[in-house]
């Protein structure tokens, strides 16, 4: 049998060494409350039409880019290390069709991987949003041209009842006392009351046209309070409804979601399903978290700092 040559391994250590792993995207102080996170530098095996979920092993969900598939995949990274974002976007502004560019997933059932978020007494939505075309979209469900939606939708968690639609905690622009603002929604027990927080700047103001702007929403369900993030910073605003809709004063304490598994994921609009065209979003999203307890401010800076750091 032939032998190796002395000092042969340790050449070959020298000329081929191990890929070292990049850097997580996620600042680790949060990493754990991470349930579902998407780069959309990850197609699904056998299936570039979906993402893959690269969040915690026991919560795997991809999601499904509709109506435009591995297209959907841009080179246009929001932050240093980052490669492709999603394109999403109304294909037929003027057409009722069912032909958006949109993303996520949806079961009448409920989605059992995204169980972390029934019974919850937090969550968070993080991503990176660019806005890239006519915002807001026009309504293709209405005959007028010139009718327009009013809101847009970034990206949420739906409820354990919805039909595509209803969100369990949702970002978003709204049409709120005759001007469209940038919201953080959130709802706890399915079919019931929301509760928004409403920046009172204008929402263009907050998201110019081609830049991308890093958004974070957290819902603290037991408290009864919601935060709204802009680049890391706390986005001045109000409650949008007086009193208690989510009812958590009082007994019985923790506080938490509906005890039912959300009915999935809606992301640039309503609808993953596809059996309906709402809340277009002309739009590019990149670095889309997910996370299982209402993150404090001082996390959201965090995340962001050590994003556009690129991830030390």
């Amino acid at each position: 049998m032939r032998k190796a040559l002395p000092g042969l391994c340790l050449v070959l250590a020298l000329t081929a060494p191990a890929q070292a792993q990049p850097p997580s995207e996620v600042f680790p102080g949060i990493a754990a409350a991470v349930v579902h996170h998407y780069d959309f530098e990850h197609p699904l095996a056998g299936d570039p039409e979906k993402e893959d979920d690269i969040g915690r092993a026991d919560s795997r969900t991809p999601i499904s880019l509709v109506n435009g598939g591995a297209a959907m995949r841009v080179a246009d990274g929001a932050f240093p290390g980052s490669k492709t974002s999603l394109q999403l976007k109304q294909v037929r502004p003027n057409s009722k069709s069912n032909d958006d560019w949109k993303a996520g997933v949806h079961s009448s059932s409920g989605v059992a991987s995204m169980k972390a978020f029934s019974k919850a007494r937090g969550m968070s939505i993080m991503t990176w949003v660019k806005i890239t075309g006519e915002a807001p979209a026009r309504n293709s469900n209405s005959s007028g041209t010139g009718d327009f939606y009013g809101a847009i939708g970034f990206a949420g968690v739906l409820s354990g009842d919805s039909d595509g639609h209803a969100a369990r905690a949702l970002l978003e622009t709204e049409n709120h006392n005759g001007a469209m603002r940038l919201i953080a929604l959130g709802r706890r027990v399915d079919g019931s009351g929301k509760q928004f927080w409403v920046s009172n700047a204008d929402w263009k103001t907050l998201m110019p046209q081609g830049k991308w702007v890093f958004l974070a929403g957290t819902f603290d369900f037991d408290n009864g309070t919601i935060g709204l993030y802009v680049d890391g910073k706390p986005v001045e605003g109000s409650y949008a409804v007086k009193g208690d809709p989510w009812k958590v004063i009082g007994p019985p304490e923790p506080d938490t979601t509906s005890a039912a598994n959300p009915r999935g994921i809606k992301i640039g609009g309503s609808h993953p399903q596809n059996n309906r065209e709402v809340n277009a979003c002309n739009c590019r999203l990149d670095g889309l978290l997910f996370l299982d307890r209402a993150l404090t401010a001082d996390e959201v800076r965090a995340q962001y700092e050590w994003v556009i750091k690129g991830r030390r």
